[in-house]
């Protein structure tokens, strides 16, 4: 979604509003944890930039800054930037899911903007490395080598017929939950390998050469499924949006993938599901609550691969959206990845 909002300028320290020929210069809080500064420092040569760390608190005369690059920032912290930054006027998230923004009490004047489209490569690779790691039981082949044990048992269940096991993406069914931008650089890789792709979305009809069912076609794709791999938000419309309706619509074969969001998960629904051998397993990226407790039912739950939130968190030129929507901010034009609110 693009937005147009009036130019604007930072206020100079003396007060007033600082001004060169460049145009109205902007102050800019960029966080410490990303190596964003320096390419921002090259491209917006006359902008105001600050460091702040992810726990805060914003440095001192921040007071003025009108953009917030949001990526890292403790709870605390972010809860705190609504009154600490007054003159706030676009929080610019580096995330693909915006949910933390917008749980935050910035001013309705605010515009959020999501790091849509930087984490697209490194997401999608994870979740084709999850995809495979269940297909070839990774898991198993590591427990077995910390216990010094050969498999032997894995090299068996390979030769089981197609649809007894998921064993190999050439002729899989893949269906991909949330078919964003993330999906698309997901679905030719998952293809090339052999795989059928079907994608699920708000609306039906064709994205990036892939057939897409609606929402409220889920069930027609669900009992084909090999695997199940969402890449949903978390939003109010999708808590627990895999929950044991879903569940029981899938062979006993199939995997979950997920690199969404833990939030749109039943997870009590999941953990029994796989417990009692109602689907194969699931490989998740994401879960509820993190980091996972050490007291977590996960951890003893068969058949799960866990990897810690990390399909993204490598935000690709990131600098050129930010450069992008402070130019555009300045000038009056419109901004990219806008948020609804």
């Amino acid at each position: 979604m693009d937005v147009r909002l009036p130019t604007v300028g930072a206020t100079s320290p003396a007060g007033g509003t600082a001004s060169t020929a460049y145009g109205r210069r902007v102050k800019i809080l960029v966080p410490d944890t990303v190596p964003l500064l320096d390419a921002l420092a090259t491209a917006l040569p006359h902008d105001d930039l600050v460091a702040y760390p992810r726990k805060g608190p914003f440095p001192a005369g921040s007071e003025d800054a009108e953009v917030l690059v949001a990526w890292d920032l403790s709870h605390d912290l972010l809860a705190a930037a609504p009154a600490a930054l007054p003159a706030l006027r676009l929080v610019q998230g580096l995330m693909a899911g915006p949910d933390r923004l917008l749980r935050t009490d910035f001013a309705p004047d605010v515009t959020i903007a999501s790091g849509r489209g930087l984490h697209d490569g490194p997401v999608a690779e994870h979740a084709l490395a999850l995809v495979l790691a269940a297909a070839r039981r990774l898991d198993v082949c590591a427990d077995a080598q910390r216990e010094r044990r050969w498999a032997g048992e894995l090299q068996r269940e390979q030769t089981r017929p197609a649809g007894e096991r998921f064993s190999t993406l050439d002729g899989a069914h893949v269906v991909v939950w949330g078919f964003g931008s993330i999906a698309q650089r997901l679905a030719p890789l998952l293809a090339a390998l052999g795989a059928r792709v079907t994608g699920v979305a708000s609306a039906a009809g064709e994205r990036a050469g892939f057939p897409v069912v609606s929402d409220a076609d889920l069930a027609d794709v669900l009992p084909t499924a090999d695997v199940l791999l969402s890449v949903l938000p978390a939003l109010e419309s999708t808590r627990g949006a895999l929950d044991a309706d879903v569940l029981a619509q899938l062979p006993r074969h199939a995997w979950f993938v997920n690199v969404g969001r833990g939030a749109t998960v039943d997870e009590p629904a999941l953990q029994a599901a796989l417990r009692d051998g109602r689907i194969a397993g699931a490989a998740l990226d994401v879960v509820a609550t993190e980091p996972l407790p050490a007291d977590s039912p996960w951890w003893d739950t068969p058949n799960v691969i866990l990897t810690p939130h990390v399909a993204g968190g490598r935000p690709q030129h990131a600098d050129e959206l930010v450069v992008a929507n402070v130019e555009a901010l300045r000038t009056g034009e419109a901004l990219r990845n806008v948020v609804d609110r």
